[in-house]
């Protein structure tokens, strides 16, 4: 059975502001904005309320109830992104946690519950650390989001739990404001007599969509299961998730690092299970003080070895800050692939018969990944052979990621004896040669003379015609200075460039 739990944060732009030591904690305190030329209070803490001062009061109006109120202008944007960071931390609780406007949230506890010894032990759990936050909350429970979006906030009791079977009879004392309509509709349908949710059942449905449109009659088929509502959580859940509520706050990595010994057997465990490999894991660390730590680590295939990931995270763990404490952990795999037992066992035997003959090429996936998460997958590639005639077309970068031996390439490397080092366009130089068609005697590059001892060649590349190119052939030349070092130049009508270094 879908079981939904909503949170209301009544007061949440101004608990924000409580916490911050220029906030005076004798005085009301709201925050204003400047609307049609006017400064209106746009939220107001419990000392405010009790003087009747409400959002949307002017700041004129209020300040003649309380001269010495606490003015501060309005973060919309502020409040927003501490709303998104605490949806994160809730995530301890459930991985399907949404956006409830500017000061709410939905969190889908379905199967989750018991985790926590049940819905009313999450909820009193979940209040009882915001209130250490320093935010005051209403929390409620039902079967679909409308239900108990009203429980939450038009309740007299702080944590309400709506049995399935008693949606009805809850909902009924409730004003239609709690069918989340819009103001003008919900004093109009006052204005008629129809002050609460229970008014409205006996109503037709007919009569009711003919008077006020569809949304009254949808609005209250919502709150009572009639139709589905589904949330929309700010992140997707991942694929294979386990998580550890810790008995005492981790203050050292090495803490860490004896919790994440236990965490991931499981979660190697489930993949073995479901015949998957991890390409990607996440370790999130809650901390005491509401923040969440998190941590990401990538693989080149999929992988389910625990010791070898383990291994990636203990490179990482010092980057994590426990600040007060880490009272618990998740770790997920949002990214993973078909991973069967074969192919382990195939990834295995190759790696023995590698070390055991020279000249084997071992699994290069544990380097790759130690790397990878060092520096970073972008900065990894490696070279394949590309169909072309110039050099510089004649290779394509690919991603480290996936291995040489996964794809075998579509071209052949260039026979012959190449650079060591190819610049990604050829560079201009000056050269000087006896006779058309003979190597240069010496030539100018980069201010430096350099005068030639050696050369072998040329060997004729003609240009791709088929792709529009122009100019005449190249003549390649590798030729050999002086000074010993050796160089790659080609002419072209007449003109020389240099393409390459040998050494």
């Amino acid at each position: 059975m879908k079981r939904i739990v909503s949170l209301w944060l009544p007061s949440w732009a101004t608990d924000r502001l409580h916490r911050k030591p220029d906030c005076p904690a004798d005085r009301p305190v709201v925050t204003i904005a400047e609307v049609a030329g006017q400064l209106l209070i746009q939220a107001a803490d419990a000392l405010a309320g009790a003087e009747g001062i409400r959002p949307g009061f002017a700041l004129a109006d209020a300040r003649a109830l309380r001269p010495d109120l606490a003015v501060f202008p309005a973060d919309p944007a502020g409040d927003a992104a501490a709303l998104a960071r605490l949806a994160d931390w809730c995530s301890r609780y459930t991985p399907l946690v949404a956006l409830d406007g500017g000061d709410g949230l939905w969190l889908d506890i379905t199967g989750c519950a018991h985790l926590f010894g049940g819905e009313k032990a999450l909820m009193s759990d979940l209040r009882h650390r915001l209130a250490g936050f320093g935010h005051d909350s209403r929390i409620a429970a039902a079967d679909c989001p409308g239900a108990a979006w009203a429980a939450a906030r038009f309740r007299e009791a702080a944590q309400t739990v709506v049995e399935p079977e008693a949606a009805r009879e809850s909902l009924a004392p409730l004003p239609v404001a709690a069918l989340r309509l819009p103001p003008v509709l919900t004093a109009e349908l006052e204005r008629l007599g129809l002050r609460r949710i229970g008014d409205l059942y006996p109503v037709a449905r007919a009569a009711l969509a003919r008077r006020f449109g569809m949304l009254p009659g949808e609005r209250l088929d919502q709150a009572l299961g009639r139709i589905a509502e589904p949330i929309s959580p700010r992140l997707p859940p991942p694929a294979f998730a386990v998580r550890q509520i810790l008995a005492e706050p981790i203050l050292h990595a090495e803490g860490l690092a004896a919790m994440l010994q236990r965490l991931l057997p499981r979660l190697c465990r489930e993949l073995a299970e479901a015949g998957q490999g991890a390409r990607r894991l996440e370790l999130g660390c809650y901390r005491v003080d509401g923040r969440v730590a998190k941590l990401a680590v990538g693989t080149s295939r999929p992988s389910r070895d625990d010791a070898a990931l383990i291994r990636l995270f203990a490179e990482k763990l010092e980057r994590i800050d426990p600040g007060f404490g880490i009272e618990a952990m998740t770790l997920a795999a949002p990214h993973v692939e078909p991973l069967a037992d074969l192919q382990l066992a195939l990834a295995r035997r190759r790696n023995e018969t590698a070390k055991g003959a020279a000249g084997q090429e071992a699994d290069q996936a544990p380097l790759i990944d130690r790397l990878g998460n060092r520096l970073g997958f972008a900065r990894l590639a490696r070279a394949e052979p590309r169909e072309s005639h110039f050099p510089e077309r004649a290779v394509k970068r690919m991603p480290a990621a996936f291995p040489a031996a996964a794809a075998k390439p579509a071209s052949a490397w260039p026979a012959g004896p190449l650079p060591l080092r190819l610049f990604p366009r050829p560079e201009p130089v000056t050269a000087e040669a006896a006779d058309e068609g003979d190597p240069p005697l010496s030539f100018l590059w980069r201010a430096r003379r350099h005068r030639i001892r050696a050369a072998e060649g040329p060997a004729r590349i003609e240009p791709e015609w088929w792709l529009g190119e122009s100019g005449g052939p190249r003549d390649y030349w590798r030729l050999e200075d002086e000074a010993g070092l050796r160089f790659w130049l080609f002419g072209q009508s007449g003109s020389w460039y240099l393409h390459g270094l040998f050494a």
